[in-house]
């Protein structure tokens, strides 16, 4: 190939390489500029339509009223919340967009606290989606989070369990946080046939490891 690799790519490029020369994924990929350079194409579309997105929301929120309705409020910190998603999947350094976005948020979050103080079920209830929203955007700072967790995820249920086993440690443990026990342990049981079928030597040791660690606090298989 004569394209480089992008330094820090967007879901498409990344899961063009997962499926590199993968013997886990059916087909793999195939080393090509022309594929190579159509996922960095799209990745690129991706970023020029956040960006413009995030401009026109940023409007919005400079445009706010003082007193403005709650369900212009809430739906303004809903979107700034699925953009933070989006900027979180793309290619680039998005750190600078993720602080603005974070900055919104808080702003908003501000005003909500103002309006239901004295209300306590209210303060106990925000306090709480105060803590899911820190730990949901701390997943998220692993790029599979974001990949899986996309609307429209290049991960589709057959590319899930060769995704998983080829992803670092790191990734792979944010990654269970979205599966409960019973979605893992149907994890776990793919992942060991397609093991047996694609690596009936144990020459994927990454993998197995991978494997390992999904299975890892589940029931012994019978």
């Amino acid at each position: 190939m004569r394209i480089p690799f992008s330094e820090l790519p967007g879901r498409h490029e990344r899961h063009y390489r997962r499926r590199l020369d993968n013997p886990l994924f059916d087909p793999p990929a195939v080393a090509e500029d022309e594929a190579l350079l159509e996922v960095q194409r799209l990745d690129h579309e991706e970023l020029l339509a956040f960006i413009t997105e995030l401009r026109q929301t940023v409007s919005r929120a400079a445009a706010l009223k003082p007193r403005e309705e709650t369900e212009v409020v809430l739906k303004l910190k809903e979107d700034l919340e699925r953009l933070y998603e989006t900027a979180c999947g793309l290619a680039d350094e998005q750190g600078s967009n993720k602080q603005a976005i974070e900055h919104l948020i808080g702003a908003i979050m501000q005003t909500v606290r103002a309006n239901a103080e004295g209300d306590t079920l209210a303060m106990q209830e925000l306090a709480m989606e105060e803590q899911a929203r820190a730990l949901h955007f701390t997943l998220l700072q692993q790029p599979l989070v974001a990949d899986l967790l996309h609307p429209e995820s290049l991960i589709d249920r057959e590319a899930l369990v060769p995704t998983l086993l080829s992803e670092s440690e790191e990734a792979v443990a944010a990654a269970l946080t979205l599966f409960d026990d019973t979605q893992r342990g149907e994890l776990a049981r793919e992942a060991r046939a397609l093991l047996a079928s694609r690596d009936p030597e144990h020459r994927l040791s990454e993998a197995r490891a991978r494997l390992a660690q999904i299975e890892e606090g589940l029931p012994a298989p019978n």
